[in-house]
């Protein structure tokens, strides 16, 4: 990641370049920096490697899923504490349920509407809600 000054940094996760890119987009008009990782083991690596003020996870990926890089990154000293958001096409109790209990902190279902995920992301970074973009 690169230093961004200010801006929150998001770490987002997924599997899926389309995924990413929305999330870049929605993120970043809203004052974010993003960064991006296509499985769990390139996004323990990336957030090791410069802690993010936030990451976006996803469930379903390759090498590693979102809830054991969820768990990895809960036994971090120094990623313990950042937030995490899973974004997941798994729309069970169940699942919201594993997800919580891996570290998140919150949990959508695709597809997530752009005001939910800025909402929780200035919620989750301590950005006020009605602060305009950077």
């Amino acid at each position: 990641m690169t230093d961004t000054g200010a801006r929150p940094r998001v770490l987002v996760v997924d599997d899926a370049a389309t995924v990413r890119a929305y999330s870049r987009a929605v993120l970043e008009g809203d004052g974010f920096a993003v960064d991006e990782a296509v499985n769990g083991l390139d996004g323990l690596e990336h957030a090791l490697a410069a802690p993010p003020d936030l990451l976006i996870v996803d469930v379903n990926m390759q090498k590693m899923d979102g809830f054991s890089m969820l768990r990895a990154v809960r036994r971090e000293p120094d990623l313990r504490d950042v937030p995490a958001v899973v974004v997941s096409t798994e729309a069970k109790d169940s699942d919201r349920e594993q997800a919580l209990l891996a570290g998140a902190n919150w949990y959508f279902v695709k597809p997530v509407r752009p005001e939910d995920l800025t909402a929780a992301a200035r919620l989750l970074t301590g950005r006020p809600l009605t602060e305009r973009p950077r």
